[in-house]
């Protein structure tokens, strides 16, 4: 059978939207299982849009629906038509959209809010039982959603190689429970079908990167 695999997109480009080197290994995983792809974004406006070259942030106005079809090859929905019985799982890549589109966790930290139609959709497949595959940064939407969940951002303790350890202090704040996990590795909670692995918020090799969303993909597609 076909597993057929919901990818939510929040942007074009680590600093504002999806990380698309993460955004292509979820494609390349799913596309070698045999999976279904189906994009979809939030029809909203960027938080801000960000000059990849200096970092720094600009004038611009960007939609997060418009910039992710850069990604999708054009093929995306709305999330607004995102329906979890359609799907037998959800996956959602990193980068600071995560955290600026799809929530406010970039200025709210644990305080933050999530983009309403991605927490309906979130809860909407966790109370169908299937299945959520998270990295990176997009972890901490599931933290804040579901009480008590397990995850990984990697490891909680900071050096250079892990450089975001406050995010797994924060999630440990929400209730939480963080499992330290190297960046090729991922974690299963098989009690609430949450998957989560690190990629960027470790300081490693893109291959590695790659073969953490391999494994995330992998027992995303077991539980489905």
């Amino acid at each position: 059978m076909v597993k057929s695999v919901a990818v939510i997109l929040a942007g074009c480009g680590v600093y504002d939207g999806t990380e698309i080197h993460e955004a292509s290994a979820v494609m390349v995983h799913l596309s070698r299982a045999g999976a279904e792809v189906n994009f979809f974004a939030p029809n909203i406006e960027q938080m801000h849009v960000v000059n990849h070259t200096s970092g720094s942030a600009t004038d611009e106005k960007r939609n997060v629906l418009v910039e992710s079809a850069r990604i999708a090859r054009g093929k995306i929905r709305d999330l607004s038509e995102l329906r979890a019985a359609e799907f037998h799982g959800l996956i959602i890549p990193g980068g600071f959209g995560a955290a600026k589109n799809l929530s406010s966790w970039a200025v709210e930290g644990k305080d933050c809010t999530i983009q309403k139609l991605v927490e309906n959709t979130i809860k909407e497949f966790h109370a169908a039982k299937k299945p959520v595959g998270l990295c990176c940064i997009s972890p901490v939407l599931a933290a804040k959603i579901i009480p008590g969940c397990e995850l990984t951002v990697g490891y909680d303790t900071e050096c250079e190689k892990w450089p975001y350890a406050g995010t797994a202090a924060a999630v440990k704040d929400l209730g939480c429970k963080h499992v330290n996990k190297n960046v090729h590795e991922a974690h299963v909670d098989v009690k609430n079908k949450l998957v989560t692995t690190s990629a960027f918020m470790c300081n490693a090799p893109v291959h590695e990167v790659y073969d953490g969303i391999g494994a995330m993909i992998i027992e995303v597609l077991k539980l489905a």
